[in-house]
């Protein structure tokens, strides 16, 4: 180890609390990308990566990226990162713990004048969480050579398109291309992230492995029922559209409960013009299904499909199902798997891997080098995405101490 146990995690807690003052709104933490708190927490992200010896560049989409030289000229990368724009009314932790954590590790790295044998670059990426364009992975996805470049023509609440905030920024959407990098050049991936849920909380264990990242499907639901008044109407003679959509959640909650990684969720439920003494005529309905692995979310998703069908048919209700979003689930690098277990074991704590139901920055690097992702513990019973995420210096102090480790046993291999 380079640092001794205890001193690293208060750090990472202060430089997260910091960052956060950067915000769109007084009340809470808003980062939105390449909004004025966006822009000004780049500047103090860059400003932090050059202190600590790296050399900065804030790239053409404003990711921000340090890079530590290793100790041969003609080595290859092994690149952090993670992501810095944030949720309406988030924690401080959610993708700003991995740059943080990769930050302190490299200031503790340069305090002992330590080279590696490949170059470390760290990457604090632009957005993530899709919240201005609705698009997710719009820094990681230049990195890794997948921007869709037809979203420089979405447009945000404000009418302005993505190719227009990226030029009135001072960036060039002309040089996203040369964003991409060579994965011939690429020794692996590594991303450090709070895990957003109560697993690891409920076990005690402060860090987990991460095996793989579920791949996610998303549908629009549209059930079209008959409108009725509710006083004259019989039950037996009524094409409820609430009432199937009923069926519907307790379906998909009753399919993906007890098989390991499947998840699913209605996370939105309305009945449009809906009124207390009206019989429901329509309702709409998000879901959402999740696995570790495309083919147990897939017959998840064609049990609820035909279940679907079934409900329509018995109820009398016509139902549209209309997928909008489908990401394939990302394994993450058995070597990299093994590299953090062992760090984890030498620090002499029980080795737990589980999956990860939410998207990273990570998955956009699986098919480019060895991807591994290690979790923190989230406290406050899990919650994320919230002013009530919490995490403890202790906790960082162990992740940062184990990114350490695997960096230090990481070899640069051809």
């Amino acid at each position: 180890m380079t640092a001794s146990l205890g001193t690293l995690g208060p750090r990472i807690i202060d430089l997260a609390q910091r960052l956060a003052a950067f915000s769109d709104t007084r009340d809470g933490l808003s980062c939105t990308y390449l909004m004025p708190a966006h822009r000004a927490a780049a500047s103090q992200l860059a400003e932090w990566m050059a202190a600590a010896g790296m050399t900065v560049e804030i790239d053409g989409v404003a990711n921000v990226v340090g890079r530590y030289p290793a100790a041969q000229p003609d080595a290859r990368t092994v690149m952090i990162g993670s992501h810095y724009d944030t949720v309406i009314n988030a924690g401080n932790f959610d993708g700003r713990l991995g740059i943080l954590t990769g930050l302190v590790a490299i200031e503790a790295l340069n305090a002992a004048h330590r080279r590696l044998p490949f170059n470390i670059e760290l990457v604090a990426f632009s957005e993530e969480e899709g919240v201005r364009f609705s698009a997710p992975y719009i820094g990681s996805s230049a990195v890794a050579g997948r921007f869709d470049f037809r979203l420089l023509e979405r447009r945000d609440a404000s009418g302005i398109s993505l190719g227009e905030v990226i030029s009135k920024s001072g960036h060039n959407p002309d040089e996203i291309p040369a964003i991409a990098r060579d994965p011939r050049q690429l020794a692996g991936y590594l991303e450090v992230h709070i895990e957003q849920g109560p697993v690891l909380l409920g076990e005690g264990l402060p860090v987990g492995v991460v095996t793989a990242i579920a791949g996610a499907a998303r549908y629009s639901v549209t059930v079209t029922g008959e409108a009725g008044h509710a006083g004259t109407v019989p039950m037996g003679l009524r094409h409820d559209a609430a009432a199937a959509a009923a069926e519907i959640v307790l379906f998909v909650e009753r399919r993906c409960s007890g098989i390991p990684t499947l998840v699913g969720t209605v996370g939105r439920l309305q009945v449009p013009g809906g009124a207390m003494n009206v019989i429901p005529g329509r309702c709409e309905l998000s879901l959402d299904i999740r696995a570790g692995d495309d083919g147990t979310r897939d017959a998840a998703i064609a049990d609820v499909l035909a279940e679907i069908d079934l409900i329509a048919k018995r109820r009398g209700v016509r139902i549209e199902a209309k997928e909008m979003q489908r990401a394939p689930a990302v394994a993450c690098s058995g070597r990299v798997q093994s590299l953090f277990a062992d760090a984890i074991g030498r620090a002499g704590l029980p080795v737990r891997a589980l999956p990860s139901g939410a998207g990273h920055d990570a998955v956009q690097f699986g098919h480019l080098t060895d991807m591994g992702m290690l979790f923190v513990r989230c406290g406050n019973g899990g919650i994320s995405h919230s002013p009530l995420e919490t995490m403890t210096a202790a906790d960082a102090d162990v992740a940062v101490h184990v990114l350490l480790d695997v960096l230090e046993h990481f070899q640069e291999t051809r």
